[in-house]
């Protein structure tokens, strides 16, 4: 598998497109620890950091799949770079501004999470493009799934080490300047500049008129409340604890676990359908959520969240499968969009969620938060298999030409599975 991933960063573009990617998502994916620890240090509560913090998800809801959109139809650099510099902006007025004014305070992180560029989805548009055949484009999203590892490892690092360094003011400035850069490498690459959606019937629903897609996009719902409570809750333990680098150390340890279980998958094939391969990858992450209620002294603490983390880039590389087996055709961006927006409003409503019950409960409740959104994910995927089991014609590797799903290989995977 690691001879695979190498051939994919050879190609021309590739090394340069998942990196600038990466880097223009750090302020997305690192959002919610930086609002978190921001609103703490300038005397908020747990409730009002979780009130941010969701408000920021839902934003980053309501803009990726009308970004990802306005992507298909007029292409990435006429909406990327826009929206990127909006999104700093928007974070810039609330780091100089602090948390003074609420209503201020609040109209500056749904500023940055509207605007938030649709980064993700363009890159998965963008693979098709850059590399050779439908083996080599879903190999890429396995790369692309244990690839986002490292970022969720290193940037709750980065985070506080800033924090440490200066402020949570100055981490915030810092983290969506770098994430302008990222997206300004990607958007000046000739693929992004050339890259056009394939045509789409026009629908007012778009990606969504897949019954597959929504089924999908639910259980992902709950995957994000999961993680977004327990970036809450891993604040409440570290406060326990006395210690504000036993946050990041956590999150690092989670982030690790996911990059571990990411390279174990993508390194054996599998057999069968991706949608039933999902359900048994979530109800395991479901399983390793619900330790963590027990909150044990540090060192046991990380063990168990980096145990958590192990089925998530699995269950993220399996997604991507199955989104590209079920978006209609000439909605690709839309379609991955809509999944970042599913972990947006799953977030927004876990961190909503776990503040309260650290200050009605207690840390290990914030904790239990987790382990029921692993669970409900797991229900959603159990009572939708007829919807997941019927996949419609390819949108993101059809770019180009009309491949047929049957004769479609899942990367990394048997080749006697036909998709």
């Amino acid at each position: 598998m690691a001879a695979g991933y190498l051939e994919i960063l050879r190609a021309r573009h590739a090394a340069r497109l998942l990196t600038g990617t990466l880097v223009g998502r750090l302020p997305n994916g690192t959002a919610h620890i930086a609002l978190v620890l921001f609103t703490r240090a300038e005397g908020g509560s747990y409730t009002l950091a979780g009130a941010l913090a969701a408000a920021y998800g839902l934003a980053t809801a309501v803009g990726q799949p009308l970004l990802g959109r306005a992507v298909d139809l007029y292409g990435q650099p006429r909406v990327q770079l826009p929206a990127a510099v909006l999104s700093a902006l928007g974070m810039a007025l609330l780091a100089l501004t602090g948390l003074g004014s609420l209503p201020l305070a609040y109209l500056a992180v749904v500023i940055a999470g509207v605007a938030t560029p649709p980064l993700e989805g363009g890159l998965r548009a963008l693979w098709p493009s850059v590399l050779k055949g439908e083996g080599q484009v879903h190999r890429a999203y396995a790369m692309d799934a244990v690839a986002q590892e490292i970022m969720f490892t290193v940037g709750p690092l980065l985070v506080t080490l800033l924090v440490s360094l200066w402020s949570p003011a100055a981490a915030l400035l810092v983290i969506n300047v770098l994430g302008v850069l990222g997206a300004l490498s990607v958007i000046l690459s000739e693929p992004s500049r050339t890259w056009r959606s394939a045509p789409r019937e026009a629908h007012w629903l778009g990606a969504l008129r897949s019954p597959g897609l929504l089924a999908l996009l639910g259980a992902f719902f709950f995957v994000g409340l999961a993680l977004g409570s327990i970036t809450v809750a891993a604040v409440a333990y570290a406060d326990d604890h006395g210690r504000e680098s036993v946050y990041g150390w956590l999150m690092a340890a989670l982030g690790l676990g996911a990059l571990i279980g990411g390279l174990v998958y993508g390194a054996r094939q599998w057999a069968g359908a991706p949608e039933k391969r999902l359900r048994v990858i979530v109800g395991l992450l479901a399983l390793g959520y619900l330790p963590l209620t027990l909150t044990p002294p540090v060192p046991a603490m990380a063990v168990l969240a980096a145990l958590a983390g192990l089925f998530l880039a699995p269950a993220i590389a399996c997604s991507f499968i199955v989104v590209d087996r079920h978006a209609p055709r000439g909605t690709v961006t839309e379609a991955f969009s809509w999944l970042v927006t599913t972990f947006g409003v799953g977030a927004a409503a876990g961190t909503a969620a776990a503040g309260p019950a650290v200050e009605l409960g207690s840390t290990a409740w914030s904790f239990a938060v987790a382990g029921a959104g692993g669970v409900a994910a797991l229900a959603v995927l159990l009572a939708t298999g007829r919807l997941l089991a019927a996949p419609v014609r390819t949108a993101a590797v059809a770019t180009g030409s009309e491949n047929d799903r049957n004769g479609a290989v899942e990367p990394g995977f048997s080749s006697g599975h036909k998709a």
